[in-house]
């Protein structure tokens, strides 16, 4: 039986909380028995919906605060005045030792903000990255960054790559992930400074990580490989663009099969088929972004999401918790920082 483990929720984050929220722990609890909860939100609405699920009762604790975070407010403006916001104080939960993981639907900006003041960065990492899954044809692939920072050095796609790799093997279960650095082709000398640099890195480090090189955006979907590795601005682009297509061939499908009569027997015979598709594609399968490089653990739910999706993003910090995710971290960038001491003792020997 799997040891206990306490996740602090915003439990006033997200479109349809706190109701989701409730509703969203309910779900996770059927498969994450062993892990209680810390609800930070507005007790007088959050009770009543606990008292509807008697299962919960002994595995969530609510803490009153009156205070919420926006989706329209700033975050620098949230920096100054949000400390007793349930986000502030969920996340602070992970600070002093009474949560293992923090996990909310809200405002992305002012969480990463706030967690990024209230966590702190790991040693050895410069910049926090949003990672999230993409499904492919081989199952799924971790990607990384997806718009926590527009422009990157070679030096932040390698210390991604490393953070991408930790995370598949934690939550994807895989034990030699492959990497890829996203690039306009697959040639050494395509792209800008950052990508080749990193590249470079990435081949002559003696970290133990499968460098697969670089991929282009066809190979995303493709599961060329298990990590994608990319700056933010590109990220979220490929992001949005395949949220899009998704939405919009679904759309495309609906009204082809509700054109006529005999499209309509076809949905009827193809149904079975299409359900699998629709499950396989189901954005809230994949829902819960993980802001690496912070000194905790902290996921992001989509804003727009529903309990089912919560839930699966609670289970993604369970996974990571379960996994030790920040103290595998640690030893990677170990041995990467060794990498680049003995590269520069080589090249002033040289010189």
């Amino acid at each position: 039986m799997s040891a206990p483990v306490t996740i602090s929720i915003d439990a006033m984050g997200g479109d349809h909380a706190p109701g989701m929220v409730v509703e969203g722990v309910r779900l996770a609890h059927v498969r994450l028995p062993h892990v209680r909860y810390l609800l930070f939100g507005d007790a007088r609405r959050i009770d009543p919906l606990l008292e509807r699920c008697p299962e919960l009762k002994g595995v969530c604790q609510v803490r009153h605060t009156e205070e919420s975070v926006s989706m329209e407010d700033k975050p620098s403006q949230v920096l100054r005045t949000g400390r007793r916001t349930s986000m502030w104080l969920a996340v602070d939960a992970v600070v002093k030792g009474e949560a293992a993981g923090v996990v909310s639907a809200g405002n992305t900006g002012a969480l990463m903000a706030v967690s990024k003041f209230v966590l702190r960065m790991l040693p050895g990492i410069d910049r926090p990255a949003i990672a999230g899954l993409f499904p492919t044809e081989r199952g799924e692939t971790v990607m990384l960054d997806l718009g926590a920072n527009v422009e990157c050095s070679a030096s932040n796609l390698v210390q991604f790559a490393v953070m991408g790799e930790v995370f598949a093997r934690a939550v994807l279960g895989l034990e030699q992930p492959t990497i890829g650095v996203l690039n306009v082709g697959s040639e050494d000398l395509k792209g800008n400074d950052a990508v080749r640099g990193a590249a470079n890195t990435l081949r002559e480090s003696q970290l133990p990580i499968s460098f697969h090189g670089f991929v282009e955006g066809n190979d995303i979907c493709a599961g060329t490989v298990d990590v994608v590795v990319t700056d933010g601005f590109t990220g979220n682009i490929a992001l949005k663009t395949a949220e899009g297509t998704v939405k919009f061939y679904s759309g495309f499908l609906r009204q082809a099969f509700g054109s006529s009569l005999l499209a309509k027997l076809g949905y009827l015979l193809a149904r079975r088929a299409l359900t699998k598709v629709k499950v396989r594609t189901d954005p809230r399968r994949y829902n819960g972004a993980m802001f690496l490089g912070l000194n905790g653990i902290a996921v992001k739910s989509h804003g727009g999401t529903d309990a089912f999706g919560f839930a699966n993003a609670i289970g993604v910090a369970v996974d990571l918790v379960a996994h030790g995710y920040n103290d595998r971290i640690r030893k990677e960038l170990e041995h990467l920082k060794s990498h680049e001491v003995a590269t520069s003792q080589r090249i002033a020997g040289n010189g």
